[in-house]
């Protein structure tokens, strides 16, 4: 059984609860379609120690200059407070890379402003916080805007900073991840709360 690793940036002042929900369960494996397949890794600028907005410390497995789409099941880009400048354009120029290469990039929040700068969502159907601040990333892909919490269009995924759990089943979706019954459930018993949802992953793990 080969693992798949999917690849999470960290950087200063990266939103804590924007990817927890994936990560979290990209790692367990009670429920995936095949336990045991997937792996998740940070990557940094630098090996250096971050610092994320909730004050959190942490170390980056290995940095970005490493990191090979060839190498990745997916690059995963949270939202930070410097994706409004130029600090993280390093992480915008290797998600081009990934989706050259047919590896897809799911990013929430200040990411899909990267993403934009970049021209990644000129001709993608795509999302964020509001369309007006994409605007001023200068891109051309305003028409391409939805009014959605999350979109996945062909190898990039966009989320507003208010769905980390649109923006998982996005990102669970476009992995194979889960058999389509069991990301509903999964998606109903953590975002809406419904406890139907906790039978049918309970009745999954204990015939798998």
């Amino acid at each position: 059984m080969t693992t798949k690793t999917v690849h999470v940036a960290v950087y200063n002042t990266l939103a804590d609860w924007e990817v927890g929900a994936a990560t979290a369960h990209i790692a367990n494996g009670a429920w995936h379609r095949e336990p045991g397949t997937f792996e998740v890794r940070t990557v940094g600028l630098t090996a250096d120690p971050i610092t994320t907005i909730g004050r959190m410390r942490i170390t980056p497995d290995m940095a970005l200059a490493d990191l090979d789409p060839a190498d990745s099941a997916m690059l995963i880009l949270p939202g930070a407070e410097l994706w409004d400048g130029d600090d993280l354009n390093a992480f915008a120029h290797k998600a081009t890379q990934f989706v050259e290469a047919g590896v897809p990039v799911a990013g929430i929040c200040g990411a899909t402003f990267g993403l934009a700068k970049e021209g990644l969502l000129d001709d993608r159907a795509h999302t964020s916080n509001v369309a007006e601040y994409l605007a001023y990333s200068g891109y051309a892909g305003a028409q391409h805007y939805v009014e959605a919490p999350a979109v996945t269009d062909r190898d990039v995924i966009t989320a507003d900073s208010m769905s980390p759990f649109e923006f998982a089943r996005e990102i669970f979706a476009r992995l194979d991840l889960y058999e389509p019954h069991v990301l509903e459930a999964w998606y109903a018993l953590f975002a809406q709360r419904d406890p139907a949802g906790y039978a049918v992953l309970a009745g999954y793990e204990a015939t798998t």
